[in-house]
This record gives C-alpha cells, sequence and structure tokens, in this order.
C-alpha cells in the first residue's frame, strides 16, 4: 500500500481536560475511500477540517508524503455540505476561478478546456454558462464535486456533501462520484451519517465514538474501529443488498451506532 496521508495522536480540545477526541492515529493509502461515521458532536468535521487545514488540532500530527501538513493548499480539495459557490459567478467561471489558483500560467483557451472536461464529467454541460441562482441543489453540489477534481489534488475531502440532498438525487451523484474516482484513482476521505453510503463507497470505514463522562471519569472520542469492507470494489447502489456479506456489514456498523459510539 503507498501511504498518502498519516495521522498521529490527534486531540481537540475546547474544554481543559475533556478533548472531544483524542489518540486519533490513522493512515490514508493512495486511491483508497475511507469514510468516517459516527454521532454528531464526536468530532468528525474538526478531524476533516485539521486535514484541509481549516483547523487546528491541539495536540498531534498530521504528514501528507512525509511533511506536516499546515494551513489550506491545492493539494487537498474539500467540498462541503453547503455548495459554497460565487452567486455572481456562472458554472463556468466558478470552476475556472479554482483552475487559475492551480495553473496560473495557463491560456484562457487551456482552462477552458479543462473547465469543460470536468463539467462535463458530472453531467453538467447544458448548465455551464448558468449562475447558482439557475440550478437545482443537486447541480449545484455537482458544481462543487467538479471544481474539487479540477484542481487534481492529492487528496479530496467530502463532508456530508449529500446530506441536504432527496434520496434520488443523492443515488445519481454517489455514482457519479464512484465513477470519478474510479476513473481518477483519486484519494478520498469522507464524513457521512448513512451506513449504506459509506458501505456503497467506501474501502475502510472508521468508527468514531463521543467523548462523555463516565463513572471512571471523563472519556475523550476517538475511532473505536476500523472496519474493512470486504464487498466487490466494483458494487453498485442498485445491487449493493444482493452482494453476500451487505448485511453482516450493514448490522455491524449500525450495532456500533446504536450501542457502543456513545457512552452509557
Amino acid at each position: 500500500m503507498d501511504g498518502l496521508l498519516k495521522i498521529e495522536s490527534l486531540a481537540k480540545s475546547y474544554v481543559p481536560g475533556k478533548p472531544v477526541f483524542a489518540d486519533l492515529s490513522f493512515t490514508l493509502d493512495r486511491g483508497e475511500f475511507v469514510c468516517i461515521i459516527g454521532h454528531s458532536g464526536c468530532g468528525k468535521t474538526t478531524v476533516l477540517n485539521v486535514l484541509a487545514g481549516l483547523d487546528t488540532a491541539t495536540s498531534g500530527n498530521v504528514f501528507m508524503e512525509g511533511r506536516e501538513l499546515s494551513g489550506p493548499s491545492l493539494n487537498r480539495g474539500v467540498v462541503f455540505q453547503s455548495h459554497a459557490l460565487m452567486p455572481w459567478l456562472t458554472v463556468r467561471q466558478n470552476i475556472a476561478f479554482a483552475v487559475k489558483s492551480r495553473w496560473p500560467d495557463w491560456s484562457r483557451a487551456a482552462i477552458n478546456t479543462h473547465v469543460e472536461k470536468f463539467v462535463a464529467m458530472v453531467g453538467l454541460s447544458l448548465a455551464i454558462d448558468k449562475k447558482p441562482s439557475e440550478l437545482s441543489g443537486g447541480m449545484k453540489q455537482r458544481v462543487g464535486i467538479a471544481r474539487a477534481f479540477s484542481i487534481q489534488p492529492k487528496m479530496l475531502l467530502l463532508d456530508e456533501p449529500f446530506g441536504a440532498l432527496d434520496a434520488l438525487t443523492r443515488g445519481t451523484i454517489q455514482d457519479e462520484l464512484m465513477a470519478i474516482v474510479r476513473e481518477t484513482h483519486q484519494t478520498v476521505f469522507m464524513i457521512t451519517h448513512d451506513v449504506d453510503e459509506a458501505i456503497l463507497l467506501a474501502d475502510r470505514i472508521l468508527l468514531m465514538s463521543n467523548g462523555a463522562e463516565t463513572d471512571a471519569g471523563y472519556r475523550p472520542g476517538g475511532i473505536a474501529e476500523v472496519v474493512v469492507n470486504p464487498l466487490p470494489r466494483d458494487r453498485k447502489r442498485a445491487s449493493l443488498h444482493h452482494l453476500d456479506g451487505y448485511y453482516n456489514l450493514r448490522n455491524h456498523v449500525v450495532d456500533f451506532l446504536v450501542s457502543r459510539a456513545l457512552a452509557h
């Protein structure tokens, strides 16, 4: 395996002596799709923001290709639940803005060709010159995904990017995301609350527990278990529930969320 990202003993505290999570250590291999799942308040988004360089940990280290991360970088593309598009720019202009930042010496023609390639990849060629106000929620998220992929980052960070979408749109974009990831061999770290989404997309699922007061004192949250997805990598959403091992895997993750993620 080709290690791209290494997280060592990461911790984050807002209240002294009561870290939200502590001793968080894991790796991401190049081309791997990892989902992290857990209840609200366990620190999932904080972990992602630290990886994106948008937040700092209280202690611990994050290394990419052996170098410690410091601040945001075009090597890491981020897609949030809210699309974060610039409303005064068209789809083409929103993506071109990112591409120009990544390759400032490119000609206008080269930028435009590159933009059109990634807009086509998410099925939005007919809407390329529309502004965000003219797009549906699902289309806006497609633009966000195209923009993130267009800068060809070494790692893609997704913070529940489909959480606000209806089930049909969500399923369609999941399929598109899987196809693009397979085509580009992109490394992805994704937060989700959806167990089936994690099973569909992830090579590994990190199960995260919440910090809580217990009879033995305060226990910080952390990664309680790492689950390797045993299902075939070419799995498809429509046939997922027919695969051998699907229900065992799903029941295991659901049991964790119901019985073990929160301290009792």
